[in-house]
């Protein structure tokens, strides 16, 4: 299957790849209120041999003013997946914002089967309103 068009952003670390697809959620976001809300949609691929788990997550989420949150916690969504060799795992969750655009990145913290500890990249991308590609022209 070719997943080019459905991800905007995609990054690949040691056999694992992660994809990426944000929306932005008109009827959940105020501007006369500052609130701005969007989903985001995961797949995370298991390329490598042998099977993985999602350990924990690190989200660094900037807004339009340039201010940082970090965002980090166990595993994603209330579960730490395994993930077979050749499977994948998807979930979406949110971000609200005060600001008309931002963007996010982060990691994932893996184990494999073996025991050992690494991270995978989540790749960056854009948060982006209408009103910020109104403001961009």
């Amino acid at each position: 299957m070719n997943l080019t068009g459905l991800f905007s952003a995609v990054a690949t670390t040691e056999g694992i790849t992660v994809r990426v697809q944000p929306s932005f959620m008109p009827d959940d976001s105020d501007a006369s209120a500052g609130h701005w809300l969007w989903h985001y949609h995961v797949r995370i691929e298991n390329g490598c041999g042998m099977p993985i788990q999602l350990i924990d997550r690190h989200w660094i989420i900037t807004d339009g003013h340039g201010d940082r949150r970090d965002v980090m916690g166990e595993g994603v969504m209330g579960e730490q997946p395994v993930i077979a060799p050749g499977e994948s795992y998807d979930y979406v969750s949110g971000c609200p914002l005060a600001t008309p655009m931002g963007s996010m990145r982060g990691c994932f913290g893996m184990v494999d089967s073996g025991g050992r500890r690494f991270e995978v990249e989540v790749p960056a991308f854009d948060l982006l309103s209408p009103q910020s590609r109104g403001a961009a022209n």
